[in-house]
């Protein structure tokens, strides 16, 4: 199976656009337990790797991995609160 195949678990809208909203209606910084929580219960599909990558292009940013949701998480905020 090629990468470009291969299927990517792709959370819509994205992870890091819902955790800054999430942030910013709660007032103040998500706890590592709020974080994993809204990645675990945000919706998302499967899409080949090539589509989740056009998606990354259209939006202009690459969404954090649900994987390392909380280490990419507390990099990402600093550029954006």
């Amino acid at each position: 199976m090629s990468e470009a195949d291969e299927l990517v678990i792709y959370p819509m809208p994205s992870l890091v656009a819902t955790l800054l909203n999430r942030e910013q209606a709660k007032g103040g910084p998500l706890t590592e337990a709020e974080v994993l929580e809204i990645r675990d219960s945000c919706p998302s599909v499967a899409v080949p790797f090539d589509v989740a990558a056009k998606i990354d292009a259209e939006r202009g940013y690459k969404d954090i991995d649900p994987e390392q949701c909380w280490e990419q998480w507390q990099e990402a905020r600093r550029g954006l609160v």
